[in-house]
């Protein structure tokens, strides 16, 4: 994976950590973590944290095996544009009523069963419960974090689509953590101004993947398609020379 790419996906994070803190923040403060034990407090909290990256993460790992899928057919280039063009079109136009999840009768099923999960574990205080917590709180519906799914689709396979949902997931660390650290950091102004630039990263973001995908030979941008095959190539020479070594 590209290193714009990453420093993309853990910059989209950072600036969603800010739309997080009014999304995701009320359920954070309510995780009724007690700060006697500044130890337990502090990894508790780490945690609940761990907890999201690791649903990203996950969700990240699935869209990448659909993206491989494409790329096995020989048409990855093209999805890898079309994932650029749509997270651009994404960013130039509103994502709807914020609510839509609520809308489609078996999505708003499944919804319903995470929050009695949720309200089942923020009643407990161990650290599993706090694990499962964040990995309950990461399948709520976020339209930030469907631009980050979007784009992990074309991230070129299985870990790789695991790794940009997970650095994505850990752009978004910071102010979560210091939400359950600190209660509400930023009024809802502030929080505004700084969700100003979410679309102008998602351009950005897009703009690479298209790039990407139009393979013109840029370093770390825009490789050229006969170096991606020789990186696979050699991958798997190394994965046969282990497969003959075991014997």
């Amino acid at each position: 994976m590209e290193i714009a790419i990453i420093l993309s996906a853990l910059t989209i994070g950072f600036f969603t950590g800010f739309h997080c803190l009014g999304m995701c923040g009320p359920i954070a403060l309510s995780l009724g973590l007690s700060k006697k034990n500044q130890a337990k407090f502090h990894l508790k909290n780490a945690t609940y944290q761990f907890g999201r990256i690791f649903t990203y993460a996950v969700l990240g790992a699935i869209l990448g095996i659909v993206g491989e899928a494409f790329d096995m057919v020989g048409i990855q280039k093209y999805l890898t544009i079309s994932v650029g063009i749509v997270m651009i079109v994404l960013a130039i136009f509103t994502f709807g009523s914020p609510n839509f999840a609520s809308n489609v009768p078996f999505f708003n099923s499944f919804l319903l069963k995470i929050k009695m999960n949720l309200g089942k574990l923020l009643r407990k205080t161990d650290y599993s419960s706090r694990f499962l917590t964040g990995i309950l709180n990461g399948l709520l519906p976020c339209g930030m974090v469907y631009v980050a799914m979007t784009a992990s689709l074309a991230a070129g396979g299985v870990w790789q689509g695991a790794a940009f949902m997970a650095f994505f997931g850990l752009g978004t660390f910071p102010f979560m953590f210091a939400a359950v650290l600190f209660g509400s950091l930023l009024s809802i102004p502030v929080r505004a101004k700084f969700l100003k630039a979410v679309p102008v990263l998602m351009i950005v973001l897009g703009g690479l993947f298209v790039l990407r995908g139009l393979e013109l030979g840029i370093p770390y941008i825009s490789p050229p398609h006969d170096s991606l095959e020789v990186i696979h190539n050699a991958s798997e020479a190394h994965k046969m020379g282990d497969h003959a070594t075991c014997h």
